[in-house]
């Protein structure tokens, strides 16, 4: 049955013009309801979700008397292309889409996307992360919306990657407001889809609260006309007015900043502001302590704050002071440099001039960035 039922989807998928409910209706009649319906084995047995999964999912579909409906969402996904193990993810995740109608709302929007240009396995995608939202028969409308708005197929499915409830929105009281709303504030579609990849909710909250926070990012001195103002308003969405100001205090102190400085590193690195407290004390230690950079300039590079520690800046440390101690260095570095440039511009910089003098510094290079002390970078 769920065999047959595959040949007829994908039959209908590759003709979109032809009627998703005149090819369907037989089918999904096919299935007559059951006696004692066994929701939490068939979940396990048909769908193939592990018994935990079956028995969390089971307490969304009491409901369901027979595998009419499930069996033909299950042969719905199969004929998109969805193979057995995204089919049963989606399910786990999503339980209440086997109750949804295929004949009624699924086909419908399936046929009616591909019709608009949407390739099968575009759909498909879409599907193994929108779920049931895309029940509703105005689903298509928001998503051409939100396709314009991120400008791309990837980074819409970025987005309700991260908050699939997008599409379940009204776009006239929540989103377009908010999207407007920040285009007023001087960013254009570019920045916008970058911000509201990662940080969706923007879109749906209620407007009110999203000028709230263009205020916050304001008021930490990132301009509306900067180029990091979106960084500012990534950092400080959801953040209360107390929370950020406690942040800033911690970074003050911990990085023995002047108020002025502290506001010059958040404007620089406004991502600063939702970093752990834990990682900014480190990078204090190491920083201030270890290679012994002064205050003043971390504030004016604070993005040497945001590099990995381990993986990156202690190494890369340990080959300049192995060569600083060994006379291999003319004059002192700018850790600013030795830190941010790319492994390769680095080796070239540090490692390759010195082959003949110090042989072994690659390799010993190589195991400090796997977390490893070599003998030779054991300073006292």
């Amino acid at each position: 049955m769920l065999r047959l039922r595959s040949r007829v989807l994908a039959r209908l998928l590759s003709s979109p013009a032809t009627s998703p409910v005149s090819h369907l209706r037989p089918l999904l009649s096919a299935t007559a309801p059951t006696a004692g319906f066994a929701v939490e084995d068939y979940l396990i047995s048909t769908c193939g979700l592990t018994r935990p999964q079956a028995l969390k999912a089971s307490t969304k579909l009491s409901h369901l008397k027979s595998a009419s409906k499930p069996d033909a969402v299950l042969a719905f996904l199969a004929g998109l292309g969805l193979s057995g193990a995204d089919a049963a993810a989606l399910v786990a995740r999503d339980p209440q889409l086997l109750c949804t109608s295929v004949e009624k709302t699924l086909a419908p929007n399936v046929v009616q996307l591909t019709g608009l240009g949407w390739s099968r396995s575009e759909v498909a995608q879409l599907v193994s992360v929108a779920g049931a939202n895309l029940r509703p028969r105005s689903v298509v409308s928001k998503l051409l919306y939100l396709l314009l708005l991120f400008g791309s197929f990837e980074s819409l499915l970025r987005a309700l990657k991260f908050n699939s409830n997008l599409l379940q929105h009204d776009l006239d009281r929540a989103v377009k407001p908010n999207a407007r709303f920040l285009r007023e504030c001087g960013l254009d579609p570019c920045a916008i889809s970058k911000l509201c990849v990662t940080q969706p909710w923007l879109l749906t909250t209620a407007p009110e609260r999203v000028r709230l926070m263009v205020a916050s990012a304001e008021r930490i001195g990132v301009p509306r006309e900067s180029r990091m103002f979106r960084h500012a308003l990534q950092a400080v969405a959801f953040l209360t007015e107390d929370k950020i100001a406690a942040k800033v205090d911690y970074l003050k102190n911990t990085f023995r900043w002047s108020d002025a400085e502290v506001g010059i590193a958040v404007c620089k690195a406004p991502c600063l502001l939702r970093k752990s407290r834990e990682l900014l004390q480190r990078r204090s230690e190491f920083l201030i302590s270890e290679v012994g950079l002064e205050p003043s300039y971390i504030a004016e590079r604070p993005v040497i704050i945001l590099y990995k520690l381990e993986g990156r800046m202690r190494p890369r440390y340990c080959v300049v002071k192995f060569l600083m101690e060994n006379g291999l260095l003319k004059r002192d570095p700018s850790y600013n440099t030795v830190f941010k440039e790319s492994e390769k511009v680095f080796a070239e910089m540090f490692i390759c001039p010195h082959k003949e003098a110090a042989p072994q510094l690659a390799q010993d290079y190589a195991t400090a960035c796997e977390g490893a002390v070599p003998t030779r970078f054991r300073f006292t």
